[in-house]
C-alpha cells in the first residue's frame, strides 16, 4: 500500500510519527506516555543542535569583530592597503565583511581628516576584489541604521556620514539608487533619513560635486586637473609603445579618480584617430577595462559623447574624423563592450545644426513677442505654457536665448519690468546651466548693449546678484561665469565683481530683493510689508489650530520662494514668544518637503539673531531660547556651515545674506 485508509501507510512514513488512537482495542495509556517521551526527546535534540549551531555562529562573529577592530587600527597606523587586504582575505569570513565596512567608517568618523581620507581610499581599493558589492551595500545600510547612536558621541556625525556616502557614490562603490532604497526602509524620524538628505542636497547635487567631495578630506589635494590629464596622456603613450595591458590597468587604478575615467576614454579615442596604427591596441585596452569593470559604462558613454560633441572641431585636424570615429563605434558595438543606445546621434549632427539655425531665428522673434506681452499682462502661467509649446524638447540653447532676450528687453525699460523679469526668471525653473549660458551671452554682448544702455554693467550686476538671491543661481555658478571673463578690465569681470560686492554687503539679500520695488508681476504689485503681513497672519492662524495643508498652500501661493526666510523668522519669533511646538513641527515639515530650503532656513535664523535685542524687550530669555532652537536646528540638519551664533556678533554668515 501507499498511504490510503486501511493500508500500511506511505513508503516514507516512520513509526515515530504516527498518531495514537485511544479507541484502538489494543490501546494502553503507557503507550501514549512512551510516545510523548520519544517526541520530546527528538525535539530536545533538534533544539540542542540548533543552539550549538547558533553558538558557533555567534562565536565566529565575535571573533571577526575583534580582528576587524585590530585590522582598522593597524591600517590607520601603517597606511598599508595591500597588507590590510591580505589580512582581511585570510580571515576567510567574507559573509561578515559588512561589519568591517561599518567599523572602518565609524572609527574614522571620530578621527582627523587624514583617517577619513584613508578610510575612503581603502574602501575603494577593497571594493569587488576583496569585499563583495553586496557587503559594501549592507555595511553602509548598517551605518545609516546606527546614525542615532553616532550622534551621541560625534556631534557632526550626520554631515560626516553623509560625506562618506557621497564619496562612496562618487567612487562608484555604492549605486546612486542606494539613497532612495535606504530612504524608504528607514523610520521617518531616524537620523539616517537626515544623513541621506544631507548627502543628496549638500553634496551630490552641488556643481562639480565629484571634485569637491574627492578633495574634502585632503584627497588628491596635490592633483590638478591638468596633472591628471598629463598622467593619462603619458600612460596611454607608454601603453601604445609597450602593449602591456595589465600595467596600463594598474596605472589607471592608481589614479584613483573613477569620476574622471571619461577623460581616459576620450584621449584614447582621439589618439586612435590620430595614429591609426595604434587603433587596435587602444581599443583592446578600452575593451579590457570595460569588461573588467575598471571603467564603468557611464564613464565610457560620457567619453564617447564628448567626442561626438566636438567632432566638428576634431575634423579640422583629422580630415576623416567622422568616418574613423563611426568605425570605432561599430567595432566597439560588434565586440560587445559599447552600447550604441547610450550615445548621442552622430549621423544627424550636421542636419541638426542647419535646423537649429532656422529654429533659433524663429524662436527669437517669438520670445521677443512673448516677453513684451508678459510686460503688459504679467501672466507667468501663459509664458510658461507658450515656452513649453515652443521649446518642447527643452533645448538648452533656446533657454539661454530666452534668458538673454528677457533681461536685455527689461534693461531698456523701467524698474517695474526689471522686477517682472527677475520674478519670471525665478518662476520658469530653467536648468541653472542654461541660465549661466544666458548670462554669459548677455555679458559677451554687453559692448553693443552699452551703446543703448550706458549703465549696462550696473544693471547686469544687479540681475546677476538678484538671480543668486532668488536661488536661480548658486555662488558656484557665479564663479563659473567669472572664470570665463578673467581679464581685469573686461566688462564681464566688472559685472561679476560688482555682483559679488552687492552680495557681500550687510542685509544684502533684503536690499537686492527690494532694488526694483519688490513683489513683481506675480503678486500684483504687493509691497514687502504686505507680504510680511500675509505671512504673519497665515502663521498665527495655523498656530491657533489651523490646517497644515492650507498653510503650505498659502506659502506656495505667495509665489516668492526667495522670501521664505521671512516665514522662518516670523515662525521663530512666535515659537520663542509662545513656546509653540506646533510651529516648530510646521518648520520641520516645510524643510522635509523642500518648501523651505536650507539656504532660506539659515537666512531666517540669521535674521532672528540680528533682532534678538529687540525681542528680549518682550521675552527676557529670548537669547537662551534661541540658542536651544539653534542647537535643535543644527541637529535636524537645517542650517548650513555658513551660520554660527555667538553673543558678541550674534551671528556670522557668509555673503551677508541676513
Amino acid at each position: 500500500g501507499c498511504g490510503g485508509k486501511g493500508t500500511w501507510g506511505g513508503l516514507m512514513d516512520t513509526d515515530d510519527v504516527h498518531a495514537i488512537d485511544p479507541n484502538d482495542p489494543n490501546y494502553t495509556s503507557s503507550e501514549e506516555v512512551t510516545d510523548l517521551n520519544c517526541r520530546n526527546n527528538l525535539l530536545q535534540k533538534c533544539r540542542d543542535t540548533e543552539r550549538t549551531s547558533t553558538k558557533d555562529m555567534v562565536a565566529a562573529f565575535e571573533e571577526y569583530k575583534k580582528k576587524a577592530i585590530i585590522l582598522v587600527e593597524e591600517y590607520f597606523q601603517n597606511d598599508d592597503i595591500t597588507s590590510t587586504a591580505n589580512e582581511l582575505r585570510e580571515l576567510g569570513m567574507s559573509c561578515y565583511d559588512f561589519y568591517f565596512i561599518k567599523k572602518l567608517v565609524s572609527m574614522a568618523m571620530d578621527r582627523h581628516d587624514k583617517e577619513k581620507e584613508m578610510a575612503a581610499v581603502l574602501l575603494s581599493a577593497l571594493y569587488a576584489e576583496v569585499i563583495k558589492p553586496q557587503q559594501v551595500y549592507k555595511g553602509f545600510s548598517k551605518l545609516l541604521e546606527s546614525a542615532d547612536d553616532f550622534i551621541v558621541d560625534i556631534p557632526d556625525a550626520i554631515d560626516i556620514l553623509a560625506l562618506f556616502i557621497a564619496r562612496a557614490v562618487v567612487d562608484d562603490i555604492l549605486p546612486p539608487a542606494f539613497l532612495a532604497k535606504a530612504n524608504s526602509s528607514l523610520p521617518k524620524d531616524s537620523k539616517g533619513i537626515e544623513v541621506i538628505k544631507r548627502a543628496e542636497k549638500s553634496y551630490l547635487s552641488a556643481p562639480l560635486h565629484a571634485e569637491i567631495i574627492e578633495r574634502r578630506w585632503g584627497g588628491s589635494k596635490n592633483k590638478t586637473v591638468e596633472d591628471v590629464k598629463d598622467k593619462i596622456n603619458n600612460l596611454l603613450i607608454e601603453y601604445v609603445v609597450s602593449g602591456e595591458k595589465n600595467e596600463a590597468c594598474r596605472c589607471i587604478n592608481d589614479l584613483n579618480m573613477r569620476f574622471f575615467h571619461h577623460e581616459i576614454v576620450k584621449r584614447a579615442i582621439i589618439m586612435a584617430m590620430e595614429k591609426q596604427q595604434a587603433e587596435s591596441r587602444l581599443l583592446d585596452l578600452l575593451k579590457k577595462t570595460t569588461e573588467e569593470g575598471l571603467i564603468n559604462s557611464s564613464q565610457l558613454s560620457k567619453g564617447f559623447n564628448r567626442i561626438i560633441d566636438n567632432i566638428d572641431d576634431l575634423s579640422l585636424d583629422i580630415p576623416n574624423a567622422r568616418m574613423i570615429f563611426q568605425s570605432i563605434i561599430s567595432k566597439g558595438a560588434s565586440e560587445g563592450w559599447l552600447c550604441i543606445s547610450s550615445l548621442k546621434s552622430l549621423s544627424t549632427q550636421l542636419e541638426k545644426q542647419e535646423i537649429d539655425e532656422k529654429l533659433v531665428k524663429e524662436f527669437k522673434l517669438k520670445a521677443q513677442s512673448m516677453i513684451k506681452e508678459y510686460f503688459l499682462s504679467g501672466d507667468i502661467e501663459e509664458v510658461s505654457r507658450i515656452l513649453e509649446s515652443e521649446n518642447s524638447s527643452c533645448l538648452a540653447e533656446l533657454n539661454a536665448i530666452f534668458v538673454k532676450k528677457l533681461i536685455t528687453l527689461a534693461m531698456d525699460r523701467k524698474n517695474r519690468e526689471k522686477e517682472m523679469a527677475s520674478v519670471l526668471l525665478s518662476s520658469v525653473c530653467f536648468p541653472a546651466d542654461d541660465v549661466v549660458n544666458g548670462f554669459v551671452m548677455l555679458i559677451e554682448a554687453a559692448d553693443d548693449t552699452a551703446l543703448d544702455i550706458p549703465i549696462v554693467v550696473e544693471d547686469l550686476a544687479m540681475f546677476l546678484a538678484r538671480a543668486e538671491v532668488d536661488e536661480v543661481l548658486t555662488p558656484q555658478h557665479m564663479e563659473e561665469i567669472g572664470s570665463q571673463f578673467f581679464e581685469p578690465n573686461s566688462i564681464g569681470n566688472k559685472v561679476v565683481l560688482m555682483a559679488k560686492s552687492l552680495l557681500k554687503g550687510r542685509l544684502s539679500g533684503e536690499r537686492i530683493l527690494r532694488c526694483w520695488g519688490g513683489g513683481g508681476s506675480s503678486t500684483n504689485g504687493w509691497a514687502i510689508e504686505d507680504v510680511k503681513d500675509k505671512i504673519r497672519k497665515l502663521l498665527e492662524e495655523f498656530e491657533s489650530g489651523g490646517d497644515a495643508k492650507e498653510a503650505y498652500r498659502c506659502i506656495k501661493d505667495l509665489g516668492m520662494p526667495f522670501f521664505h526666510h521671512e516665514v522662518v523668522k516670523k515662525s521663530l519669533v512666535i515659537i520663542i514668544e509662545k513656546k509653540s511646538e506646533r510651529l516648530w513641527g510646521f518648520l520641520k515639515e516645510c524643510f522635509s518637503m523642500g518648501l523651505i530650503t536650507m539656504y532660506q532656513m539659515t537666512k531666517g535664523f540669521a535674521r532672528v539673531a540680528e533682532s534678538l535685542d529687540d525681542l528680549a524687550l518682550d521675552v527676557p530669555d529670548a537669547e537662551k531660547q534661541f540658542k536651544v532652537y539653534v542647537e535643535r536646528a543644527e541637529a535636524e540638519g537645517w542650517l548650513d556651515s555658513t551660520f554660527s551664533f555667538n553673543r558678541l556678533g550674534h551671528n556670522s554668515m557668509e555673503n551677508g545674506f541676513c
